[in-house]
């Protein structure tokens, strides 16, 4: 392997996963810790990554990098879509609270330079919004699990409960008609304390996720006020979610329309 691809296969993983420390990237590339050390200063140096102490974030801004932990490359242009019509739902001096996740990073994108005071346990959304002047930044920390990079566990818990927010926008793992799952209990977790220190809950979550049960469940729709989805979610899963009260906006692609507004659901909260 030339170190062309050496670097070409750290930037997919880092791409995929958000954030990753040394220890993991040598196991994953086989190498040592010194090759990944200059692989590393050379995609920072190229835009691609951010160094961190004992590791790395991945920034760069190319569509197809994005995708940190997106199994799918087709849902990129909904994710997208999400982000900029979630955005929407935002007014200039509010206090918001981004989980961690690939759609809520698009949410993040569609923020940057808006005049915002933004809470987030996610590293990834951390550095793509440090370097935006008119957003206050806050960081949750906590115990941080590699594969998104996302801060969990007591001290985020603790954290989160001594703050309030307008709105939480947030992912989910999986949408079936009794509620919303997550893939791990930790986050599960840390987004209920999300949603008790929110006035107004708000789920981003393309149409792949829908019809699908995760390891644990994150709350019935009764604890979620607006659910923004794509544009190609089918009829059943627009009535399941108007049915249980909750407002539905569904994102159009950057060509197409503006978003749809289905239901008027339930006012904060």
């Amino acid at each position: 392997m030339t170190a062309d691809e050496r670097r070409r296969q750290l930037s997919d993983y880092l791409a995929q996963r958000g954030y990753a420390d040394l220890s993991l990237l040598v196991k994953e590339l086989g190498v040592s810790e010194s090759t990944i050390r200059r692989d590393l200063s050379q995609l920072e140096e190229e835009g691609v990554v951010r160094r961190t102490h004992g590791g790395a974030v991945f920034v760069s801004d190319r569509v197809n990098a994005l995708n940190y932990a997106v199994r799918e490359q087709s849902a990129v242009a909904e994710k997208q879509a999400i982000g900029r019509a979630a955005a929407e739902l935002v007014e200039d001096g509010e206090t918001v609270l981004l989980d961690g996740g690939t759609t809520t990073y698009h949410v993040a994108r569609a923020l940057v330079g808006r005049s915002l005071q933004v809470v987030t346990n996610s590293l990834p959304i951390a550095n793509l919004l440090s370097s935006s002047p008119n957003v206050e930044l806050i960081f949750v920390g906590g115990y941080i699990y590699p594969r998104p990079g996302v801060a969990l566990g007591p001290i985020t818990r603790q954290a989160l409960a001594s703050l309030q927010f307008s709105k939480v926008f947030m992912g989910a793992a999986g949408i079936t008609e009794e509620g919303l799952y997550n893939a791990n209990v930790l986050m599960v977790e840390a987004q209920h304390q999300m949603i008790n220190s929110a006035d107004e809950v708000i789920v981003v979550a393309d149409r792949s996720k829908f019809g699908r049960r995760s390891l644990a469940k994150l709350g019935t729709w009764e604890h979620v006020d607006r659910l923004v989805s794509d544009a190609g979610l089918d009829a059943h899963w627009r009535t399941v979610v108007e049915a249980a009260g909750v407002e539905l906006i569904l994102a159009a692609a950057a060509d197409e329309e503006p978003a749809l507004r289905l239901a008027n659901g339930r006012s904060g909260g």
